[in-house]
């Protein structure tokens, strides 16, 4: 891990106006992601600035009758939170499916949604990675790509978004809240937060440099069978082949997003419409211009059968 200096902020405002100050800073919250990626020298900041006492840690009811999570909300509070549970029931179900115990225990809400990218090849500091570094190339598209997407996907990189939560808050219709080191905030769409790779991989996410989340919001509850059904190679502690986040109503229309097929959570609200017409419409409409490798074009049909099973448990 390379030398940096911390500094510990008070409010929201406090940090981000430091890390306008000081070229080259990082947020730290839980620390499961960052800590990781510096001891590997992927991640290197000059400059730690802690936002643990910033306060961002509340969930609560909006004026609009939806939910307003803290950007530092912990997942396993977030997950056992009576509303959550009772109202917004995929997400909790996300949630639970993801790390460890004792990772959700400190892994936040803000951390979640700016998880990097487990891609092999992101990870080995001896292969060619455009996230990692810009421009070296992509070693992923002629090696071993089981794991990685199959749509969203472009000539510079082909890594998965890695996460569970933002799945079920992609279906959920959430938004990101921010401020600015000016002091201004804004709101973005979760469906307009991250970035697909194009030529550009190592820009993820839309916020601005030196950007900080302070929440995400929830609009008021959607009725209809909440379900996260999560394909993965072993039973705990795994990353998702395929994951599926719905809200199915009893008419058969829904909502759906789906995990580990793309560089961002993958919803496609046209599909969305043929959700009647059963799991092999949408998923054609959902996988329109996927470019699968031959390694893993078998999640493919794996959406299909996922999507399939998940209709299945809504009807029963």
């Amino acid at each position: 891990m390379k030398t940096f200096t911390y500094e510990r902020a008070t409010t929201p405002a406090e940090a981000a106006a430091a890390a306008a100050r000081t070229p080259g800073s990082k947020f730290l919250a839980g620390g499961t992601n960052l800590l990781d990626l510096m001891k590997l020298e992927i991640e290197a900041p000059q400059h730690i600035i802690d936002i643990g006492k910033v306060g961002l840690d509340k969930i609560e009811p909006t004026p609009a009758g939806g939910l307003r999570i803290g950007a530092l909300v912990p997942n396993t509070d977030l997950a056992a939170h009576t509303t959550v549970r009772r109202d917004y029931g995929l997400l909790a179900r996300a949630i639970l499916a993801g790390a460890s115990g004792q990772l959700r225990n400190k892994a936040t809400t803000a951390g979640n949604l700016l998880q990097r990218t487990r891609c092999p090849y992101f990870y080995d500091t001896n292969q060619a990675c455009n996230k990692r570094v810009p421009g070296s190339g992509c070693a992923a598209i002629a090696g071993f790509s089981r794991q990685l997407a199959v749509i969203g996907t472009s000539n510079a990189c082909i890594a998965t978004y890695p996460g569970d939560m933002a799945v079920a808050m992609q279906a959920l219709d959430a938004t990101v809240e921010t401020v600015k080191p000016s002091g201004t905030k804004r709101s973005i769409p979760l469906a307009q937060f991250y970035r697909l790779p194009g030529q550009t991989p190592h820009i993820e996410t839309s916020l601005e440099t030196n950007e900080l989340i302070t929440a995400v919001t929830l609009p008021p509850p959607v009725g209809g069978v909440h379900i996260y059904h999560k394909v993965r190679d072993r039973a705990s502690y795994a990353f998702a082949l395929v994951s599926v986040g719905a809200i199915i109503q009893k008419d058969g229309t829904g909502r759906v997003a789906v995990g580990g097929i793309a560089p961002r959570p993958w919803r496609v609200e046209a599909a969305e419409k043929l959700l009647p017409s059963g799991a092999k419409a949408f998923t054609a409409q959902l996988l329109n211009g996927a470019r699968p490798t031959s390694e893993n074009k078998f999640k493919l049909a794996l959406v299909e059968a996922t999507l399939e099973s998940v209709l299945h448990q809504a009807r029963h």
